[in-house]
């Protein structure tokens, strides 16, 4: 059984299955992306075990996780071999403590090759903290105010060659208040940042790294510390897109939702609005107008994206103005402008 860094593992050519053999809850909570959750205890053994620990002994609570896992042996090589394709595997669990070594030592018994992640996901998680703060990387903000079709420029940029983060497609949410409609549940917070990893990590810094204008909060998920400071000091490529092709666009994207569910996104934001403002919009959205409601939506939104925009420090601002509707055009021309800027 060999024991190794997340940093080792992560630096592997080619990264073995890995398995996290923490308590549902645990896994939860946030994960390795890709991992397997096969635990040794589940979410009330897991408690039943640490009330021994803290209310009676560290023997009394070894000797009841041992009853527990010796019962369920043949159970975890049966999950094993369901998950695992070959006979290599990593394992880990909070620490690197027991839990995982116990695993590691069946599972090297039943002729798999084992890899033990010290430190555990404990270790994993200062890593990733650290990386989003010591890994800097070429930052180009696309800006745009909403209704621009930012996402679908970002993706072609991704078509073209470029280095993306889709912040919005990890976070399942679109920014404003309008950002949950049509999309899956959020993950939790600590997952955002395991789910984002996963892409920062794979990064070239010597190249250019394209990701929308966001604000720190995306949902009720935030962006790490480390990569927002980036983000607010890096270039800025701003779209100018018109008022009436934006309204055209939302109207689009939206206008298929329930107008209940358009009228309780848009109540998120009555008291930023103004009563008027809200009580117009909404009076319009109930009567089919979604031209005239999201207009007035969108004067809102465009104030307070400039606002958010113009307090950044922005190392350089691009400018491109655009009228045509075709997002990959639009890349190319700031692939171009980039290239220019660069030079």
């Amino acid at each position: 059984m060999k024991s190794i860094s997340f940093d080792q593992y992560f630096n592997e050519k080619e990264l073995w299955p890995l398995l996290d053999v923490r308590s549902p809850k645990e896994f939860a909570k946030g994960h390795v992306p890709g991992a397997y959750n096969l635990p040794i205890f589940d979410d009330e053994e897991r408690a039943e075990i640490g009330t021994l620990y803290k209310q009676n002994s560290k023997e009394s609570a070894m000797m009841r996780g041992l009853e527990i896992a010796g019962s369920k042996m043949t159970r975890y090589v049966e999950q094993a071999r369901f998950l695992l394709a070959g006979k290599e595997v990593a394992v880990h669990c909070w620490r690197g403590g027991k839990r995982s070594a116990s695993m590691g030592t069946l599972l090297e018994f039943m002729g798999y090759d084992v890899q033990i992640l010290q430190s555990g996901y404990k270790a994993y998680r200062k890593l990733i903290l650290s990386d989003f703060l010591e890994k800097k990387l070429k930052i180009v903000v696309l800006g745009g105010k909403t209704g621009s079709g930012k996402t679908e420029v970002l993706k072609k940029l991704k078509a073209a060659g470029e280095q993306i983060i889709d912040l919005e497609g990890l976070a399942n949410h679109k920014g404003s208040a309008f950002g949950a409609l049509g999309e899956k549940p959020q993950p939790t917070v600590e997952q955002f940042e395991n789910n984002l990893y996963e892409v920062f990590r794979k990064l070239d810094p010597d190249r250019r790294v394209w990701v929308e204008n966001e604000s720190k909060s995306i949902g009720r998920v935030f962006i790490p510390e480390g990569l927002w400071s980036q983000m607010a000091q890096g270039t800025l490529a701003l779209i100018e897109v018109p008022f009436e092709r934006r309204v055209s666009r939302l109207v689009n994207d939206y206008g298929s939702f329930p107008s209940e569910e358009l009228v309780f996104s848009l109540q998120k934001v009555s008291k930023r609005m103004g009563f008027n403002n809200v009580k117009e919009a909404m009076d319009a959205f109930k009567v089919g107008n979604l031209e005239k409601a999201t207009g007035i939506a969108l004067s809102y939104y465009d104030k307070a994206y400039q606002h958010a925009t113009d307090k950044k420090p922005f190392a350089q601002k691009i400018n491109l103005q655009t009228d045509n509707t075709d997002p990959a055009k639009t890349a190319l021309q700031l692939i171009k402008l980039a290239n220019e800027y660069e030079n």
